[in-house]
């Protein structure tokens, strides 16, 4: 029977009121509702939803226990693999993992595993404190993770469970890399859930340092030799911008979505008691097809402008979840896909005044298997707008490595570093974005948990 009831759908905002909020969007389930689609599980023998998760999750683990209404030991089940399921279940892409895998999804709905996990995630936030984390004796071994966002936070929540003392340092004011200043409010509430979240990080016994930019204010050289740390994760992410490198781009009113979303996350743009340094104009341009061009376009739609993305692909190839382009269409943006810039328009002042574009049409599959976007020519065409937003992914900052002897990267300034996290130097291992360029937060999770094992076992070796 229980493959025969409905997925119990998730209430949200409306999207004419959300389009000028910035609350967030989706409310999640109720205790009935949860239950009820808790019991759409299968509880398959082999459950191909473990497998597809980054981080391991006992997924049909936790929903039975939440089924029965045991929402402690919900909340423990995860708490094993996961330190963040408030996070997670709010923008993980369980359209392509668990819930990709799931076996009602084959000729149905699948379960909605994410709302699961949020559900028993907010409820373990309600009721933190209520019980000591499960920590093992203090090791006496010293580990510094660079960075405090999703790779960071997961390393260090497994390493100070296993018993090492371990010290986060943070280049930021705010703790939570890009779950702070990447993220919307309205996808992801900060004080209500990434604040409450770390706390929970910090109740492990971890330390966080913020305000010390790794490079600068200290090298890994001096953090290994002077300070006693045995092992170094790098989880800083992937904070270098990209642009085209068309004609224009350096006219007043063309940023990275980058600098546009930390400023209105950081700096609180979506708050009108402060006067945040932010310009939108009245229409805005993002250039792009990811979750970081739903998130600025969204964002620039909420802050008072008529927003459009243009890609340069068709829907079918949007590399964004297929939720967040549902929502952005509900909130009125406007998509202009098989759509390329090749030059931003200025006036007279040096500010944009709109974008020249060419139309494409798709040819063969490239390396990606998706099919490469070719010009259509005479088609030039300009889209009238007064901001430009270039969400055309990230890479990592080169200071670490330009200040980090023998430590190797790649030609695009990732840092290179084997399946475990093991980087070109003895002891620095390295997760996420730092390693993999501008990928999704429970992917920078799974390469944190990775390299916890492999420290522990570095730091093992080393005494035998």
């Amino acid at each position: 029977m229980a493959n025969r009831i409905p997925r119990v759908p998730v209430r949200e905002q409306e999207p004419q009121l959300r389009a000028t909020n910035f609350e967030e969007v989706c409310y999640g389930y109720n205790h009935e509702e949860a239950l009820l689609e808790a019991s759409r599980c299968l509880h398959c023998k082999k459950p191909r939803c473990v497998e597809a998760c980054p981080v391991g999750i006992r997924i049909p683990e936790f929903i039975a226990a939440l089924h029965e209404e045991r929402l402690h030991d919900a909340a423990q089940i995860i708490a094993r693999d996961s330190s963040l399921p408030s996070i997670c279940g709010r923008v993980c892409p369980q359209e392509t993992q668990c819930e990709g895998a799931c076996v009602l999804g084959v000729k149905g709905e699948p379960v909605a595993i994410g709302k699961l996990e949020r559900y028993v995630g907010d409820w373990k936030l309600e009721h933190a404190g209520e019980q000591a984390p499960a920590t093992a004796p203090r090791n006496g071994h010293n580990v510094a993770v660079i960075g405090s966002g999703p790779a960071g936070l997961a390393c260090a929540s497994d390493l100070a469970k296993a018993g090492y003392t371990v010290k986060i340092f943070e280049a930021l004011h705010k703790v939570g890399g890009v779950l702070v200043y990447g993220i919307p409010e309205f996808r992801l509430p900060k004080e209500r859930i990434v604040a409450r979240e770390i706390e929970e990080v910090r109740r492990l016994g971890v330390e966080i340092e913020t305000d010390v930019i790794v490079g600068r204010t200290v090298t890994i050289d001096s953090l290994m030799d002077d300070e006693g740390y045995e092992a170094v994760f790098i989880g800083s992410g992937a904070g270098l911008p990209r642009f085209m490198g068309i004609p224009g781009e350096n006219l007043n009113g063309v940023v990275s979505a980058n600098e546009f979303l930390t400023r209105t996350n950081l700096m609180h743009a979506y708050d009108s008691t402060y006067d945040t340094p932010i310009y939108v104009g009245q229409r805005v341009v993002v250039v792009g097809g990811g979750n970081v061009a739903m998130d600025a376009v969204r964002t620039a739609r909420r802050l008072g402008a008529e927003a459009t993305i243009v890609y340069r692909r068709s829907e079918k190839e949007l590399p964004a979840r297929a939720e967040e382009v549902h929502h952005a269409k509900e909130e009125g943006i406007l998509f202009r896909m098989l759509t390329n810039p090749v030059e931003v328009l200025g006036d007279e002042r040096g500010w944009v005044r709109g974008v020249r574009c060419v139309e494409m049409e798709l040819g063969d599959p490239d390396e990606s298997g998706r099919r490469s976007p070719v010009v259509k020519p005479g088609s030039e065409f300009d889209i009238d707008c007064d901001v430009v937003i270039m969400a055309l992914g990230t890479s990592p900052n080169p200071l670490l490595a330009s200040t980090t002897e023998g430590l190797e990267t790649n030609r695009r300034g990732c840092i290179l570093a084997d399946a475990e996290g093991a980087t070109s130097r003895p002891g620095v291992f390295a997760g996420g974005d730092a390693v993999t360029g501008a990928a999704t937060v429970i992917l920078a999770m799974g390469a944190g948990r990775t390299a916890a094992r492999a420290i522990d076992e570095y730091i093992k070796s080393r005494k035998e």
